[in-house]
């Protein structure tokens, strides 16, 4: 009897997508040795992403276009509806994809490999960054997870996450519960990855890439490479939003009520010192972990975020 290739669903958020998706779609579907449907979700575009999305699904029955859900506003918002909107009763795995990515040969392949080998219930990996003029970098995501790095970043890029089903059945229950508060959290994969990691999942991330991750101007969150970059992104803590997305995660994922969680969760000047000699439990990276500190302080100093 032939072998049973496993069933996984791929989540597609789309969006102004006409310069890359035919890429990135063709790699999805050239993926060996698993069964694969890609459910597109969306936001409505300007460059007629919708109509050769629907064109492209009528000459490819592994395509599955949704109907229109409304403006999403952001990437975050069009994931959430496609795990609340997909059926995934007859999948075994879940998968994240952009729109402009290029996944490799066996990136699904690999990722249910290591799932079933290493018995853990969600995967991710490192990814190569690549430009247009030719540059390319690896980003290092795989550093060893400490205990609470979920509530304060991401498992690398969501484009890489394959996730066991019975665990996204799991996460879609508590995400319709939460379902309002849920459209304020702007990260997807941050999301999913502190759910994962409160309720007990066990997560590997993988030193190998999985894909070319595509750098353009239209990026919504890019590589973080260099100064400037890294400047960019820890700006946006002064204005209270890293704060406040960690805030709200933590209460999402049920995390408020643990002591540690609680000893600076209302992020008040003397909680944020507290929380700064953390910092080795809070982020994987050591440069991260200094940052982590550094910025503890400063927004104690300053109280522009602690709100």
């Amino acid at each position: 009897m032939p072998v049973k290739s496993p069933k996984v669903a791929v989540l597609l958020a789309a969006y102004n997508g006409m310069h890359w998706i035919e890429e990135q779609l063709t790699s999805i579907l050239g993926q060996s040795a698993v069964d694969v449907t890609v459910h597109i979700s969306i936001d409505p575009s300007t460059d007629g992403t919708e109509d050769w999305c629907a064109a492209f699904a009528a000459r490819h029955p592994s395509i599955i276009v949704l109907p229109p859900g409304g403006r999403f506003g952001g990437a975050a918002r069009n994931f959430f509806r496609l795990i609340r909107d997909v059926d995934i009763e007859s999948y075994d795995f879940v998968a994240f994809a952009d729109q402009d990515d290029l996944w490799h040969g066996d990136k699904l392949k690999r990722a249910i490999e290591s799932l079933q080998s290493r018995k853990v219930d969600a995967y991710s990996s490192n990814v190569t960054a690549f430009w247009e003029d030719g540059r390319t970098r690896l980003l290092n995501k795989a550093q060893p997870q400490t205990c609470w790095d979920f509530l304060f970043e991401a498992a690398g890029p969501g484009c890489t996450y394959v996730l066991k089903a019975p665990m996204v059945k799991a996460m879609k229950q508590s995400m319709l519960v939460h379902w309002d508060a849920l459209q304020s959290v702007s990260l997807h994969d941050w999301y999913c990855y502190a759910f994962a990691r409160s309720h007990g999942y066990r997560w590997y991330i993988d030193p190998v890439p999985s894909m070319d991750y595509r750098q353009h101007e239209r990026n919504q969150v890019g590589a973080n490479t260099g100064l400037g970059s890294m400047i960019a992104r820890y700006t946006t803590i002064h204005d209270g939003w890293w704060f406040n997305q960690v805030r709200l995660i933590a209460r999402l994922v049920g995390q408020d009520a643990d002591p540690f969680v609680g000893s600076w969760l209302q992020l008040r000047r003397w909680q944020l010192i507290r929380l700064s000699l953390s910092a080795w439990r809070c982020r994987r990276r050591i440069r991260d972990r200094v940052l982590f500190f550094l910025i503890c302080w400063a927004t104690a100093l300053m109280g522009k975020s602690a709100r």
